[in-house]
């Protein structure tokens, strides 16, 4: 779990590191490979004060070593030089001159040697070509004091903090990538109960917690009452052909070096982690596995994927090309567990429809409905979990629909502990479902419910959430997206010439970014007549037309949008936007670019440029929510009347601050203020 101190330290860092690698690329490898340097030192610590030896700052490697290099002794300079070629040393790509051993009569009394040799290869990977990319030692000594303070409870400290910086740096939360919390990992492992003799891969393995807790779980499962050996009963060959059974595929290099750290730590000497993007190459398609473990990205990247030929479903969705990936990956007995957003188990467009169809029909067995606020602090997304099993969705015409209410965590940023936790209830359930245990007598307090294949695939869209099945109001995210240009016209203004007066003695309002400060847009500064709409850019817009500022320095912080009561037109930075109306209600589309306003300025305004506006088309290539009218309308109703509300109490707020101002001044003038005895 991330820490407070944690996050702090690597602020910290981050604000150190700042004016010297303003990359943030470049903050991210060069904290990663200062992380796994200390930690590196910390396991010979660790050794040592178990009696044991050092087993990678050795022999002329010792000097450099992370407690040496913080030593009181050495200026700032000589800190700098010496971590400067300990991270060269360590990765191969520079030698050390040291005295000959054995010295011939004629010969150098010294040689070049790599004194990183005896290193893991994994360990020599990690720093191959890695390099001080600055050269000041007064910021590199406040650096290197801060990340001293690290400490680490557990190896999976060293993912806590490079995925802390990915998601503060935008990295992660971009690519949809949220660190799955250790409980719900060991949860998913407990549910389908991996065993030796099975292949095991996760195609999005960030630093490896599906894998480290699948070997984990199968040496508890064979590990003698009392014996102080994980996995005792496993004999040598078995356990070789277990650490050769476990696969991890991610496309971020640093999340395989620290993947690949991670498994070494718990015993794998060559950890089986390929950079690899299982959506782009086909290179490993023929693989398959008897069990994937996953948590993919859920969103795709602006444009969407561009995938490989191989898939069945045709999509640029990451996250319906995830699924179909581990679902094609399966061995004809394998079994899964995905964690995947709701537009998986809901959204009604085609390519996740089909999806949900081929899943229903061939593998698919049980449904884990998680509360929203389970990825907090990375993400409040609703998520569920997918459990596929081959074997047994050939022998059953049901499906187990399971809704989890509390995970033992508050469901805040915080996640702070509580007595409330479903999941050993929950996997009690789930064990007993796959292994033909469930019969309609079993009891248990959580909601769960049986569904017949074929009652799923009745609905339209072969919906899979739990809610539906337990009677209850299913989410928004059923809706389809649709991109906005085909849901509405497009047009920009223009401003009437300045040199004719009587354009602008007119009754016509005229929309500039300065009138848009309000949602519903009654009347403007400016007012122009019918014959400057005739004589110049801007049109006449009818009630209802839906604006928003495409263009202006309000840009950086704020997106200005508002819906028209009256006939308007507008100058050339207001983009007016006309739906459908078939189709789009005015004021839902409203509502959405409005609750979507920080994405909408993300992803669609120009870089490098002296006034901020948006990309060209980037407003026609928005994806929106489309519910049906009636659901539409529906929204806008309750929207509008939580405003009113708002309204209400803002009046009443006024009312009882003049009351308060009255009693001030009743005590000065000696009046009774209205109200009083």
């Amino acid at each position: 779990m991330l820490t407070s101190d944690t996050k702090r330290r690597i602020d910290s860092c981050r604000d150190i590191l700042v004016g010297k690698l303003p990359l943030p690329t470049d903050q991210v490898e060069f904290i990663t490979l200062a992380l796994i340097y200390k930690f590196m030192d910390d396991l010979d610590e660790e050794s040592v004060a178990m009696g044991g030896r050092r087993s990678f700052f050795t022999g002329p490697l010792q000097p450099y070593r992370w407690r040496e290099l913080m030593s009181q002794t050495l200026s700032a300079e000589e800190r700098m030089t010496r971590f400067a070629d300990g991270l060269e040393l360590l990765g191969g790509g520079k030698k050390l001159r040291v005295p000959k051993k054995a010295l011939k009569r004629g010969e150098e009394p010294t040689e070049e040697i790599d004194v990183a040799a005896h290193l893991p290869a994994l360990f020599r990977d990690i720093f191959r070509n890695a390099f001080l990319k600055f050269r000041d030692g007064r910021i590199l000594t406040l650096f290197l004091t801060e990340l001293s303070g690290f400490a680490y409870s557990h190896s999976e400290e060293l993912g806590n903090a490079f995925e802390y910086i990915l998601s503060v740096m935008g990295a992660q939360g971009d690519n949809g990538q949220f660190r799955t919390p250790r409980h719900v990992i060991d949860f998913m492992v407990a549910c389908l109960d991996p065993q030796p003799g099975q292949t095991i891969l996760d195609p999005a393995c960030g630093t490896g917690g599906f894998l480290v807790s699948a070997f984990r779980h199968i040496l508890n499962q064979h590990t003698s009452p009392g014996s102080t050996l994980r996995g005792d009963r496993l004999t040598h060959t078995a356990r070789q052909r277990l650490y050769a059974a476990f696969t991890g595929y991610d496309i971020n290099d640093q999340m395989v070096k620290l993947s690949r750290v991670n498994l070494f730590l718990h015993e794998f000497a060559t950890p089986q982690i390929h950079i690899y993007d299982t959506l782009t190459n086909d290179a490993r398609w023929p693989e398959r596995f008897d069990l994937i473990l996953a948590n993919p990205p859920f969103m795709t990247p602006k444009g969407g994927v561009v995938p490989h030929t191989r898939f069945r479903v045709p999509a640029k969705k990451s996250e319906v090309l995830f699924t179909d990936y581990i679902a094609e990956h399966l061995t004809p007995d394998g079994r899964a567990g995905i964690i995947v957003p709701n537009g998986i188990v809901a959204t009604t467009q085609t390519a996740y429809v089909r999806l949900r169809r081929f899943l229903v029909e061939e593998s698919l067995v049980a449904v884990v409905s998680l509360p929203a606020g389970c990825f907090k602090p990375y993400s409040g997304v609703k998520t569920s979990i997918l459990l596929l099993d081959k074997r047994l969705a050939r022998t059953t015409d049901r499906i187990l629909f399971l809704k989890i209410a509390a995970d033992g965590f508050d469901l805040g940023d915080k996640r702070t502990p509580i007595e409330a936790n479903d999941l050993p209830e929950a996997e009690r359930v789930i064990r007993a479902w796959l292994t033909g245990k469930l019969g309609d007598d079993f009891a248990s307090p959580l909601a769960w419910q049986v569904v017949e294949k074929n009652e799923v695939l009745a609905h339209n869209a072969v919906t899979l959430q739990a809610e539906v099945f337990f009677g209850e109001q299913a989410t928004s995210a059923s809706s389809e997206l649709v991109s906005l240009g085909e849901l509405a016209t497009f047009c920009n203004g223009g401003t009437p010439s300045k040199a004719n007066a009587s354009f602008w003695q007119g009754e016509i309002p005229w929309v500039s970014p300065k009138d848009m400060k309000s949602l519903v847009l009654t009347d403007t500064e400016d007012h122009v007549s019918h014959e400057a709409i005739e004589s110049s850019a801007t049109k006449l817009l009818p009630a209802g037309t839906v604006l928003c500022v495409v263009r202006s320095g309000i840009l950086q912080h704020t997106l200005p949008v508002g819906i028209t009561a009256r006939s308007m037109c507008t100058n050339q930075d207001i983009l007016a936007i006309s739906p459908d109306s078939s189709r789009l209600e005015p004021k839902y589309l409203l509502f959405v670019l409005k609750g979507r306003s920080a994405e909408i300025l993300r992803d669609g305004i120009k870089t490098g440029v002296t006034v901020q506006s948006f990309h060209n088309g980037f407003f026609k290539t928005l994806e929106i929510p489309l519910p049906p009218l009636e659901e539409q309308r529906r929204i806008v109703a309750e929207i509008e009347e939580e405003q009113l509300r708002i309204q209400n109490y803002e009046l009443a707020i006024e009312e009882c601050r003049k009351r308060i101002q009255q009693k001030i001044q009743a005590v000065w003038t000696g009046e009774k203020s209205e109200g009083s005895a």
